[in-house]
């Protein structure tokens, strides 16, 4: 058996994750990487990590390759909003402060993540490294237009996914690579672009971490370097 990890553990979504994980019996260990402790589950351990400082990620990685390999590598982390950060309705909003930072969680955070825990994923047997993606990250599904620096950065982070397995079929070739678009789900992230009401197609974080995994448990190794939907489907780069 090997360890799992996931990293943003303290957004919604990854911490229903971790949750989930911990509830089976697929893997022998599980740590929980955010930029604070947020797990009191008896059987994670947690590990300070803020993917914007590559020490931290390093620093994670030798602690986590301490106890064995990695089997499951899920980055959860993610910005779409926040101060001084908000989606552009039109080119002219554009503010390069806000695009540099959407990139440094978006795309070079899980980017740095795959630099330092690719060694610990085993060679020679099935292995899974995952990021959660967009749907709006989709250049050949793009109808709508504006959200330039999130579509952006998830473009790129598709991109760095699909060249990781690549490069890993060479080394790992039982490594499966994937883009997981959760759908729109109750956190933080989407609440000021979401219905306020319940309605279909919005999950809840534990929801979204059930599909999610549903889908990681059903990849083959003809799947690596693509992204997929919460349901299974796959979604055009």
């Amino acid at each position: 058996m090997s360890a799992a990890v996931i990293v943003g553990a303290s957004g919604g979504i990854g911490r229903a994750l971790v949750a989930a994980i911990a509830a089976g019996d697929l893997h022998d260990s599980v740590f929980a990487l955010s930029r604070s402790s947020v797990s009191q589950l008896r059987s994670v351990r947690s590990l300070p990590v803020e993917v914007r400082d590559e020490a931290s990620i390093a620093e994670a990685a030798r602690t986590v390759g301490a106890s064995g390999p990695v089997g499951l590598l899920i980055v959860a982390s993610g910005i779409l909003h926040g101060p001084d950060i908000s989606p552009e309705k039109a080119v002219r909003s554009l503010d390069p402060a806000a695009m540099a930072a959407v990139f440094a969680v978006n795309t070079i955070g899980p980017a740095l993540v795959a630099k330092h825990f690719l060694p610990l994923m085993p060679r020679r047997e099935r292995c899974v490294f995952a990021a959660l993606s967009a749907r709006v990250g989709s250049i050949g599904d793009n109808r709508l237009g504006g959200w330039y620096a999130y579509r952006a950065s998830k473009a790129a982070l598709n991109q760095v996914l699909r060249t990781l397995s690549v490069e890993a079929a060479r080394t790992h070739p039982e490594l499966i690579v994937v883009g997981l678009h959760p759908g729109t789900v109750q956190t933080a992230l989407s609440r000021p672009f979401r219905p306020q009401a319940e309605v279909p197609g919005v999950f809840t974080p534990e929801e979204s971490a059930a599909h999610l995994l549903r889908v990681v448990d059903g990849l083959t190794i003809g799947d690596t370097g693509r992204t997929f939907a919460w349901d299974g489907q796959p979604i055009p780069n």
